[in-house]
């Protein structure tokens, strides 16, 4: 295969760490260049080469996508729902602005492929609550969500009107022992973990029964690569992918985390993330990901709270 220069946009987030890593290892350490605003993550430190970049600086982007002969962009740079709600005017700003930035310099310098992620957050109260599907009615009621439902048309646009050959899957709530979570609704799935070792307990910002879709990272990367590798002819979306895992409440994976650490308690006292996670569905059907480009899960709840104890213990 043609060497492939990759830039990572957004490498120290919850996403790009894992991501970064795992491009590495398929591609070479210096064909794969990740870039953020913040500092370099320590688990990037000394695995490959690492500029200072922001996304929202079209001019600088465009240099050094130019400079570094990259043939693939990632962008992963967001602000995410519980965040976004504290200053929308930024998230959508921030959202939209770098996607379009990204899409332009893509169309004007042909690269080979763009990734974007969107997000379940663009479904809203509106929409199915159990196994939602591809196609349905979608009406976000978060700034992120709005963000994103927008971002998903732009792809389609610069799809079919340019040419760019953008791929996007929606990201369920993602669960990592590697990086902090960032600022979303989902959050309290990784929190739990944390605070089950430190403390044994942990107070949920969910209710006991709130039923999420959410997704053990390696899966995640995965999916993210295996949608990138696949043949062109077999990506019939080019908004975004629907894409699951397991769907789970707070008092259930409580229960799961009880098995390995017997004396841990939960309580619950909601906050205003309650609201934006029933608005979204509990369970989501990715059939035409499966279809189209072979997307299979491999964590089950159990598998992940395994998984997740033994690495954050050890």
């Amino acid at each position: 295969m043609a060497k492939e220069k990759i830039l990572v946009i957004g490498a120290s987030g919850q996403i790009g760490v894992e991501l970064t890593l795992a491009l590495r290892k398929i591609y070479g350490e210096s064909q794969v260049v990740a870039s953020d605003l913040r500092e370099e993550n320590n688990l990037l430190k000394g695995t490959g080469p690492y500029v200072s970049l922001d996304v929202m600086n079209k001019e600088m982007l465009h240099v050094q996508i130019i400079r570094q002969n990259v043939t693939q962009v990632y962008l992963l740079a967001a602000i995410l729902s519980a965040t976004g709600e504290k200053n929308p005017g930024l998230a959508w700003h921030l959202n939209t602005q770098s996607l379009l930035n990204v899409l332009d310099i893509a169309r004007e310098e042909q690269l080979q492929k763009v990734y974007w992620p969107s997000s379940i957050a663009v479904f809203g109260p509106t929409s199915p609550q159990k196994n939602c599907p591809q196609q349905t009615i979608i009406e976000p009621t978060t700034v992120y969500g709005i963000s994103k439902y927008a971002g998903e048309f732009w792809c389609k646009y610069y799809h079919h009107r340019f040419g760019v050959d953008i791929r996007s899957i929606r990201y369920p709530g993602l669960i990592s022992y590697k990086s902090s979570p960032g600022g979303g609704t989902t959050d309290y799935a990784v929190e739990i973990f944390h605070e089950a070792i430190e403390e044994k307990k942990y107070t949920s910002f969910l209710n006991a029964d709130t039923y999420l879709p959410m997704m053990y990272m390696p899966d995640a990367i995965r999916a993210t690569i295996e949608i990138m590798e696949s043949d062109a002819k077999s990506i019939s979306v080019r908004t975004s992918y629907n894409v699951a895992a397991i769907s789970f409440s707070p008092a259930e994976i409580a229960a799961e985390i009880k098995k390995h650490i017997p004396d841990f308690t939960i309580n619950y006292k909601p906050d205003y993330r309650q609201q934006i996670a029933e608005s979204w569905p509990q369970s989501i059907d990715d059939s035409i990901a499966r279809k189209d480009w072979g997307w299979k899960h491999e964590y089950d709840l159990p598998g992940m709270t395994t998984d997740m104890l033994n690495n954050l213990q050890s």
